[in-house]
């Protein structure tokens, strides 16, 4: 697969209908024959893992193509400082549109330049709300800087000393697939092999985590598997690999007897079906997968606001900080960490909350200023750390959760890219656009109290492009 290549952003004229939308792309970038940078990496390496290379959405016929290369979403930094006409401008653009009934009784507003920082317009900005899925940019942000993108998650198969069992490890990798149970079985069986060791007997490790396994939206829901170590595919038992769909019931078990069905099919002999229980501190490894890179991870978790792996980042940011790794752990480690920043918002963590990492609990709390704050920071050449923060933002048009939304003619398709948040009442959209004079501008919206989900959609989706019209 051919290098990525990255051009100078240069502004140009807008061109209306598919010419504007498939142009728009190569600006908003980084794109490679349609693949997320980190993700084509992970596709170009592969190397045996757990994590699989996670392919972009099916696109639908009607909307336009992504073009086959890209123009880095980080090209206008360096610009000189906004002039303040920008900013009049901006804020006549945007006051008419936020002023709209659908985005319901509780409104805030951020929009920056991503440059300098300097605010383009405000509105309740340090004002904590519930975010929704938002927060998963808060929560990458402060995985990629406790761990880096290049850290991959662990799943290990540890032999006990007497040689008469083994225990299957889980590390928190919710990605873990068949293949990566296959590889751990075969190198399991040939270490058994080795040792001459006869029929043993398998358990399962999930005391990685600590505190309930069930989120506060309760067990047996479409979005989120039981929180564990240790499963297959998100603990999904219909196929599906992203948004919702059903999960197991007992998904750490689910991937033990998997791994045992494996075992059993090279040959090893196993003394019964596996139990739960914690390896003994003697055992040594034999075996270990890995997930993708974290960059991967998080690009996966923000275009497609993947619940289980946004779970899973917050909790590798508590072991990162020798937390409890529970929900409670994982949201003072995602604090302590966003606050060791030096975030471009002085008071920007002021009233914030992370009761989960996904956004699906209403106790989180962050502001607009915390949200424009993040994607400033990762926009800053001093942290490329941050990196797959933007590039794995959903296209306008294209890709993730933005996929179905957006006219192929409306403004903002394909330059706006931004995370989506929805619960009932709740409607949010956080992310960058490259206005017309070429500026990059970080935006976050955030709507409560909103008496229907796709007329404040619309209304939000309204605000961002109208961003991108305005130069």
């Amino acid at each position: 697969m051919p290098k990525l290549k990255t051009w100078q952003l240069t502004a140009g004229s807008a061109v209306a209908g598919l010419a504007l939308a498939a142009g728009a792309v190569a600006v908003s970038g980084p794109w490679d024959s349609g693949q997320r940078k980190a993700e084509r990496d992970v596709a170009a390496a592969h190397d045996r893992t757990g994590g699989a290379h996670h392919e972009m959405p099916s696109r639908n016929p009607a909307e336009p193509a992504p073009a086959p290369s890209a123009r880095s979403v980080l090209g206008t930094l360096g610009a000189p400082a906004v002039p303040p006409s920008k900013a009049d401008r901006v804020k006549g653009a945007l006051a008419p549109l936020f002023d709209a009934a659908a985005l319901g009784r509780l409104r805030t507003a951020s929009v920056v330049d991503a440059t300098t920082g300097e605010p383009l317009f405000t509105r309740g900005e340090r004002d904590a709300m519930t975010p929704a899925s938002t927060v998963k940019i808060a929560t990458a942000v402060a995985a990629l800087s406790a761990l880096g993108p290049d850290h991959r998650i662990p799943t290990t198969v540890l032999a006990t000393a007497d040689g008469t069992g083994v225990v299957l490890k889980g590390g928190g990798d919710p990605t873990l697939e068949k293949e990566g149970l296959r590889a751990l079985a075969a190198d399991t069986a040939r270490a058994l092999r080795d040792k001459g060791a006869g029929p043993v007997s398998l358990s399962y490790d999930t005391t990685l985590y600590t505190g309930p396994d069930i989120h506060p939206i309760g067990r047996n829901n479409e979005n989120l598997a039981r929180v564990t170590p240790l499963m297959v595919n998100e603990g999904r038992i219909d196929g599906t690999r992203s948004g919702i769909g059903d999960r197991s019931p007992d998904p750490a078990g689910d991937a033990a007897r998997a791994f045992a069905a494996e075992l059993r099919a090279l040959g090893v002999g196993l003394t019964g079906d596996p139990s739960s229980a914690k390896a003994p501190a003697d055992a040594e490894p034999v075996a270990k997968t890995l997930s993708a890179p974290l960059s991967a991870l998080v690009e996966r978790t923000l275009t497609h606001s993947d619940n289980d792996i946004a779970e899973a980042l917050a909790r590798q940011t508590a072991i990162a900080a020798g937390e409890e790794v529970s929900f409670a752990g994982a949201g003072k480690a995602v604090h302590d960490r966003l606050a060791g920043l030096d975030l471009p918002a002085a008071d920007a963590l002021t009233g914030a909350r992370f009761a989960d990492g996904s956004g699906l609990d209403r106790n989180d709390r962050v502001s607009a200023s915390l949200l424009t704050a993040l994607l400033t920071r990762a926009a800053d050449p001093a942290h490329p750390e941050l990196r797959p923060v933007l590039t794995g933002l959903p296209v306008a048009g294209f890709s993730g959760t933005l996929s179905t939304r957006y006219a192929a003619d409306a403004p903002g398709t394909g330059l706006v890219r931004a995370k989506t948040g929805t619960l009932n009442g709740i409607n949010t959209l956080a992310g960058t656009v490259v206005t017309q004079d070429g500026r990059l501008v970080a935006f976050a919206f955030l709507a409560g109290g909103t008496p229907a989900r796709d007329p404040a959609q619309d209304a939000l989706d309204a605000l961002a492009s109208k961003l991108a019209a305005t130069g």
